[in-house]
């Protein structure tokens, strides 16, 4: 049975930091259900697989190092935190520092409730019930998040349920950052290619062709990336010859977008299958935005693989 344990690094606040550790064979996953539902580690045979990442404008996260979250009822970013849905506005409030829009989603804000855990599995929830005039998100709703721990695969499923009693625009996503220490390249399958403003949100798609073709493998180190991807064709694949590691992401259907981030400077490649172009609420010009509208009572789901292989 795995072990439900304090971190040994204290939050700002003082208190511990709860984390759970599954294992299978040489595979080693810590979850951290009290910051967001995230990963902390992913390693096998005592090579990081997730890399460990802390961001400082993050501040629901603590502080506190992950390997991976999830992006819940939306991914990447609204702009402005503003966005208007069946004749009602709605205003959110920042979640990235000084940013001035609002990312990701408020799950890997909250506490999560660990349903059910065993050896090498977990499942978690959250209910997000707003309260008057929120602004973190305005409707109900339920996550449950699965994580199943093999001795190469994680797999990782995620529901949102609409609990409310009005539709609920919905939007979902995985944001792991892939440990990419030493050489590295990058592909996958895409149709277009977001171009984004400075503060990076989406201004014209173009097609997945020259240097936004990842259809051969890339240098993931060559250049800064920070873009979505749409049309995504469900698999990307990390290679890392000096590590002697292939990392292969498969994700469902429902996952027709990819968001990217590369840069020369970083270990880590950030590779988020999600539902959803970036500020999708806001883009209803968009015919392939993929924004999902759940009527009450009703729910959503998806599931990815991430599978290492040595070579």
């Amino acid at each position: 049975m795995g072990q439900r344990v304090a971190h040994d690094r204290p939050l700002l606040s003082g208190f511990q930091i709860v984390m759970i550790e599954l294992s299978r064979g040489k595979s080693r996953l810590t979850i951290l259900p009290e910051t967001g539902g995230a990963i902390g580690v992913w390693q096998l045979d005592g090579k990081d697989i997730f890399l460990p990442v802390s961001n400082e404008a993050l501040a629901a996260q603590k502080g506190e190092a992950v390997g991976a979250y999830p992006l819940i009822p939306y991914s990447n970013r609204i702009a402005d935190g503003r966005f208007s849905f069946n004749e009602q506005d709605y205003d959110l409030a920042p979640n990235m520092g000084d940013h001035p829009h609002t990312i990701h989603g408020n799950a890997w804000e909250k506490d999560w409730t660990v349903a059910h855990q065993g050896a090498n599995h977990a499942v978690l929830t959250l209910d997000h019930v707003p309260q008057e005039n929120d602004t973190q998100w305005p409707f109900t709703y339920r996550a449950v998040l699965s994580y199943l721990l093999t001795e190469n695969t994680l797999d990782v499923q995620m529901v949102v349920e609409n609990r409310d009693t009005v539709d609920q625009p919905v939007g979902f996503g995985f944001h792991p950052f892939l440990a990419a220490q030493g050489p590295a390249t990058l592909s996958f399958e895409a149709t277009k290619a977001w171009l984004t403003s400075p503060d990076g949100l989406p201004v014209q798609a173009v097609s997945c062709d020259g240097e936004w073709s990842f259809h051969a493998p890339r240098n993931a180190h060559a250049r800064f990336i920070d873009n979505c991807f749409a049309g995504f064709g469900g698999q990307v694949v990390l290679d890392r010859p000096d590590a002697g590691l292939k990392v292969t992401v498969e994700a469902d259907p429902i996952f027709t977008h990819l968001v990217v981030f590369t840069s020369p400077d970083d270990p880590f490649v950030a590779v988020e299958p999600v539902t959803s172009m970036t500020d999708a609420i806001n883009r209803s010009d968009i015919p392939d935005r993929g924004l999902h509208v759940l009527k009450p009572n009703t729910r959503i789901g998806g599931r990815m693989r991430f599978h290492v292989r040595a070579v």
